[in-house]
């Protein structure tokens, strides 16, 4: 099915209605503002607008007389720009000549608009800001591109967008897709992207621009929305990397099968990290550190440097754990990695921000 056809038989589908339609679904986060700064830009963009009524009756005096037939002074254009833009209209100085009158429909009016909106126009502010927001709805989704989708913002997902944000992605590049408001406000208040919806149907990843994504992290609280989530998110981004949290290990195949390039057990991991603090609780603690960016160590991955090339990853200066080579991960200890070749990628313990 194609164009018209298909839009009839799926009238609800998210990722084909009009940006407008999508304010409140959509969520691009505003730059954060003082009061005192969000006011004086308000009367800045007011007296600009006073200013421009008052420059252009000023070039255009000889077409205004006062109620004494006089000719206009800069003073008198500064009273008439004010009285008119707002709205008061005393009518003791008029445009006479039709492209005075001309210059007042066609200049003044939208400057006279433009004034109420800022200052007292509470009601058009409301419609200003769905109109900001639908274009910047639009100018997102076609600029969107190799960024990173997370479905589920629990505290799997949390964690996951704070891991990423430590290691210096850009909140911009993160889109958070949930069925919860209130977990997207948190999401919001840090900058990245939302989409409020149910990540197990396609239009509303489309709407986060799944097709484009780089990496897909699903993060969802049920094992069977996940394996759902992940089924359509590999139909829409078949060259996406798409990493998967499960809770139960007996379903790692079936969210394999699904599409998931890697699965992490939440319940067998907390688990392992448990019995090992019983008896090695500094294992734990080097682990933690280990996965927290913000500080101490951390595990990252790097290319090979020129100067690296042909030594051996045990012998560099960086303490290297594995080597990434032709898309298979390799320990650091074994054969195949004895030197490292160009296009290499290594796996390493770096130090984290002091």
């Amino acid at each position: 099915m194609t164009g018209p056809l298909r839009r009839r038989l799926r009238p609800d589908d998210l990722s084909t209605k009009p940006d407008h339609a999508l304010v409140g679904v959509l969520r691009i986060p505003e730059m954060q503002t003082s009061p005192v700064r969000a006011i004086s830009k308000r009367v800045f963009a007011a007296m600009a607008a006073l200013l421009a009524a008052v420059l252009v009756v000023y070039l255009d005096r000889d077409g205004y007389r006062d109620a004494q037939e006089n000719p206009l002074s800069f003073l008198d254009c500064f009273y008439y720009a004010t009285v008119s833009l707002s709205t008061t209209g005393y009518g003791d100085i008029t445009p006479i000549t039709p492209e005075a009158r001309l210059i007042n429909v066609v200049v003044i009016t939208p400057l006279r608009v433009m004034f109420l909106i800022v200052l007292v126009g509470t009601t058009l502010e409301v419609l200003t800001e769905r109109s900001r927001q639908a274009f910047k709805i639009q100018r997102w989704r076609s600029k969107v591109r190799k960024h990173t989708v997370v479905i589920g913002y629990g505290t799997k997902g949390k964690t996951a967008v704070k891991a990423m944000l430590g290691d210096g992605v850009k909140p911009a590049e993160v889109v958070v897709v949930d069925v919860d408001s209130a977990v997207l406000e948190s999401a919001a208040a840090q900058g990245l992207v939302t989409v409020r919806g149910n990540a197990t149907k396609s239009d509303v990843l489309r709407l986060a621009g799944v097709q484009h994504a780089a990496a897909i992290i699903i993060a969802a609280n049920r094992d069977d929305t996940a394996v759902l989530a992940t089924l359509t998110a590999r139909e829409l981004a078949p060259k996406a990397k798409i990493v998967a949290s499960i809770r139960e290990a007996e379903n790692t195949h079936l969210i394999r099968q699904s599409g998931a390039d890697s699965v992490v057990v939440s319940s067998e991991t907390a688990g392992r990290l448990l019995g090992l603090a019983t008896s090695t609780p500094a294992v734990v603690e080097v682990i933690e550190d280990l996965l927290t960016p913000d500080a101490g160590y951390a595990i990252a991955e790097r290319d090979v440097e020129p100067e690296e090339l042909g030594a051996s990853p045990r012998h560099l200066v960086d303490i290297v754990l594995g080597v990434a080579r032709g898309g298979v991960l390799y320990r650091v200890d074994d054969k195949e990695v004895d030197a490292i070749e160009s296009g290499d990628r290594l796996l390493y313990v770096r130090k984290g921000p002091a």
